[in-house]
């Protein structure tokens, strides 16, 4: 079974998905289904695409990676089938307490993001965060999408929020090793500062060796974002002790229920 077949089945398995209900998603024949998961074929890169985008994944982790299960709870798969009783339920609030809202933009409103980014209706009309305290510069949040500022399994993952600061567009005052979200008319970069080149363009540095440097001209920059803080899903795996700690304790419920 290919890494791609595995990754379609633990999926499957863990949206309690059948064969023919998946096929359904992405206009597949249900033996199409068990042809992948068997490993006698594999899906075009077209139907990667699609399955990637609906479950919230990765494409190039869907691919190469084998996924685990502490995987995919940072994705959206999980977040979907979230049940109201399964929500904190709200016991207190202050109406008193200072609080301001950021824009956020998500992976699914950056094109749109790209033309309207100035109309202010546009910005009120996004989905925000809401934080505590008040304001002193302007702030807004992003969805990360890709694995570019991700490497063996640290930092920015795909589906993570970017919490971040305006900075402008003055080179000048961009810190060397920051990372920075930086707006161009078509593309949001999400990369590490490294300093201007030669012909004072930026110099962008993925944490992830497999990309490239990124050299984008200060005047293509329409925004440039800090990024402040992190908001991530994404659950830790656990450490071999952890692991078999929990294989003791199956064990001792299993002995005693004999």
């Amino acid at each position: 079974m290919s890494c791609i077949g595995k990754n379609i089945k633990k999926i499957r398995t863990v949206k309690n998905l059948s064969q023919a209900a998946f096929a359904q998603l992405f206009d597949l024949a249900r033996p199409s289904v068990g042809a992948y998961e068997e490993g006698r074929s594999e899906p075009k890169i077209e139907t990667l695409v699609q399955i990637a985008r609906h479950f919230g994944i990765s494409l190039d982790l869907l691919i190469t990676k084998e996924l685990t299960v502490n995987d995919l709870y940072g994705f959206d798969i999980f977040k979907r089938d979230l049940q109201p009783d399964h929500l904190l339920i709200k016991v207190a609030e202050s109406a008193e307490a200072p609080a301001y809202r950021t824009a956020l933009v998500m992976a699914n409103q950056q094109l749109a993001y790209f033309a309207h980014r100035q109309e202010k209706q546009f910005i009120d009309a996004l989905p925000s965060l809401i934080l505590p305290g008040e304001a002193q510069q302007l702030h807004r949040a992003f969805e990360h999408t890709g694995s570019e500022m991700q490497y063996q399994q640290h930092g920015l993952r795909h589906g993570d929020i970017l919490y971040c600061s305006a900075v402008g567009t003055d080179a000048s005052l961009l810190k060397p090793n920051e990372v920075y979200v930086v707006v161009t008319q078509h593309k949001l970069i999400t990369r590490r500062f490294q300093g201007l080149t030669e012909d004072s363009a930026l110099l962008l540095k993925a944490d992830n060796p497999d990309y490239d440097h990124l050299s984008v001209p200060v005047a293509d920059a329409t925004e440039i974002w800090h990024v402040d803080g992190v908001y991530s899903t994404y659950l830790k795996s656990p450490s071999s002790l952890e692991e078999r700690l929990t294989r003791l304790e199956s064990l001792v419920q299993k002995f005693t229920s004999e």
